[in-house]
Order: structure tokens, then C-alpha cells, then sequence
């Protein structure tokens, strides 16, 4: 006997393997449910077949996602277990996959095999600017020695170490190393004083860092003071 229309649409309806061998099902859009709300076990099929047409969400795409957000390497197996569904042999086809998309497509990264697992990393050649991506990273998190140096040099420069001393009224010389190693700060000259010590002055790169077109721009003393 014949199925009314109201069963027909409870019924899922299986469609022709999809290039990738799998199947995708298409639940009826009344059982639809946020992926977010479902079990591992009960994700639709369709998220799973390697198909990629609109409304689908494929396994190469989830395993992307994963080894995206992941901050360490994962195992074969521990992507198994937060799919929910698959084998580390399948895991595996699908990373050597995703490194061909990659690599037609022309990107700056790739997924590597690191310690027994898996690592979405960058490729070699763009070292150069990561480090300074890098560089950029630590000077902003200056400590609050160096901050405060690098304040006292950039209002009373050129200026010597002594005086820089005598307002922080703690020792500056590994402080002021370490910001001219980070090309904040540069010696500018010697002063006339006896023993003719050396100017110190903040860099181009100081302005950069804190977007400034010059010394000029540097917010006057008074807006620093914290309210009493």
C-alpha cells in the first residue's frame, strides 16, 4: 500500500552515493535539529559523507575545523572520538585530502605529522613575516619595568642612563638592553658630562609600534596622572 504525503515526509530519503562513496541523508525538515544539540552518534548523515552541496557540512570540513581550533597535535584517534564516527585509516585519506586542497589552491598552511598526531601548521617560507608577527606579540607585552623605562626615555630623551636610574630609582641597564635588542629604543649619542655616558632615545619602530607619527604625538604627562 501506498504511504500518504504526511508519512512520506517523516521518512528520510536516501540519495545515490555521492562521489566519496558515502551516503547522504536528507532528514525531513521538520526532524531538523542544531548539530550543536545532537550526540556524536546522532549527527545526520550528511555531515559525514564528504559531500558538500548547500546545507551539508562534510567530514573533511569538520576535520578541518577540529585541527584548526585544536592548539596541540591530535591523534588519529582522538579525532575518531570527537567525530564520533569513522576510523583513524579514514582519518588519515581524509588529512592526505585536505594537504591536496591545500596545495592546488596555493594556501600558506598544510596539516603536519607531529609527535603521533596531526597540526595545521604554517609553511616554512613565511617564517619571516610569523616572526615578526611574533616580535609584535611580546613587545606589547612589555613588563611593567620595561614600560616604564621606555616612558622615561621617550619624554626626557636623549637621556642618559643615570637619570633614567634616579627616577625609577632601581637599575635600568638590562631593562634598557632588552629594549634596544626589541629596536624600541637606540643610543643616540654620548652626553658632555664627565665620562661622556651615553643618550638614549626611542626608534622608528617605538613610533610604529604605538602609532605615532612622531614625538609630538606622545599624550602630554599630565594625561598619564591617575586621578586622585
Amino acid at each position: 500500500m501506498a504511504k500518504n504525503n504526511s508519512e512520506a515526509q517523516n521518512m528520510e530519503q536516501v540519495v545515490p552515493p555521492d562521489s566519496s562513496g558515502g551516503l547522504t541523508f536528507h532528514p525531513a525538515a521538520d526532524e531538523q535539529a542544531p548539530l550543536d544539540d545532537l550526540p556524536a552518534d546522532q549527527i545526520p548523515s550528511d555531515t559525514i559523507a564528504g559531500g558538500e552541496s548547500a546545507g551539508e557540512i562534510s567530514t573533511e570540513r569538520v576535520v578541518e575545523a577540529i585541527l584548526f581550533a585544536a592548539d596541540e597535535p591530535l591523534t588519529p584517534a582522538k579525532i575518531v572520538s570527537i567525530l564520533g564516527t569513522g576510523s583513524a585509516r579514514e582519518v588519515r585519506k581524509i588529512i592526505e585530502t585536505l594537504n591536496d586542497d591545500y596545495t592546488k589552491a596555493g594556501h600558506a598552511y598544510r596539516v603536519e605529522e607531529i609527535a603521533g598526531g596531526y597540526q595545521m601548521l604554517t609553511l616554512p617560507e613565511y617564517n619571516t613575516w610569523l616572526r615578526r608577527l611574533r616580535q609584535s606579540r611580546q613587545e606589547s607585552k612589555l613588563s611593567p619595568a620595561a614600560m616604564e623605562t621606555l616612558a622615561v626615555v621617550a619624554y626626557k630623551q636623549p637621556v642618559v642612563r643615570a637619570e633614567i636610574e634616579a627616577i625609577r630609582g632601581v637599575s635600568v641597564g638590562e631593562v634598557l638592553n632588552r629594549l634596544r635588542e626589541l629596536g624600541l629604543v637606540k643610543i643616540v649619542g654620548r652626553a658632555e658630562d664627565v665620562g661622556r655616558p651615553m643618550l638614549y632615545g626611542t626608534t622608528k619602530h617605538f613610533l610604529e609600534l604605538f602609532g605615532l607619527a612622531s614625538l609630538e604625538d606622545l599624550p602630554a604627562i599630565e594625561e598619564l596622572q591617575m586621578p586622585k
